[in-house]
């Protein structure tokens, strides 16, 4: 495996990296003559992607008809719920673009977690036509990380971080006060590609740790994230690049 770490000047030029990585893999997808299953992140950052990518040239560069779309964790909140990832997701990117809402497959998180959680992995079964024990192999999956280095809804400390056998993982998390329902690790690492988005300088430290440092996922669970066979992506500014040691863009791991 080998990870790729793009530095951008700017936000905006991150989103437009990170346009270019979408953009390229439904392309692929589309050569080899099937739809792309996609996973969405939440957060501040994938939102000014997704805005991008509803205007040219992006737009017309995807087969939105050929776009699968899944999220890779999700608030335990109603689906118009301000937190709610898909909410964001809808109105920054998915309301603006011909994609069938057959096609769109939102974690339901105004269930309880673990209901949404099992009715989560059910679908990923069903779309993916997985036999028993077997793995879904996304295309595409986006990521976010926070300022305490977790990823998706894998929070330091909670055993969604070390699950192995689940597809989805139902989640307190304690320093929110609140349950969280995610992709689990090895579903993270089956994906074709993998992309991070990561911007500001609270993420700095975080990061230099994830990146650089000793390898230590109950603290740090963004580095659970190291598909074997897949491409890893990390788009950054320079803001959250300020403490990393190392500037080349790609590095083998």
């Amino acid at each position: 495996m080998s990870r790729t770490i793009i530095i951008t000047p700017t936000i905006d030029e991150l989103f437009i990296a990170a346009a270019k990585e979408v953009v390229q893999v439904v392309l692929d997808c589309r050569k080899a003559g099937r739809d792309c299953r996609v996973a969405l992140a939440g957060g501040s950052t994938p939102r000014g992607l997704y805005r991008l990518l509803t205007g040219a040239p992006y737009r017309t560069q995807i087969s939105w008809d050929h776009l699968r779309v899944f999220w890779g964790d999700e608030r335990t909140v109603p689906p118009d719920h301000q937190d709610s990832n898909f909410r964001m997701a809808k109105e920054a990117l998915l309301s603006h673009v011909p994609i069938p809402a057959s096609q769109v497959f939102r974690i339901q998180g105004e269930v309880p977690a673990d209901e949404a959680a099992a009715r989560y992995e059910t679908v990923l079964q069903e779309q993916f036509n997985l036999a028993s024990g077997e793995i879904p192999q996304f295309d595409l999956i986006l990521l976010g990380m926070g300022p305490d280095g977790h990823t998706a809804s894998l929070f330091p400390g909670t055993s969604a971080v070390t699950e192995s056998e689940k597809l989805v993982s139902a989640l307190w998390v304690e320093k929110l006060q609140t349950h969280r329902v995610t992709l689990t690790p090895p579903v993270l690492n089956a994906a074709k590609h993998v992309v991070f988005l990561v911007s500001g300088v609270d993420k700095a430290t975080a990061l230099q740790v994830v990146l650089e440092g000793p390898a230590d996922p109950a603290r740090y669970p963004a580095q659970v994230v190291n598909p074997p066979t897949g491409r890893l992506v990390w788009l950054v500014n320079q803001d959250a690049a300020g403490l990393l040691k190392r500037k080349s863009m790609t590095s083998p791991v």
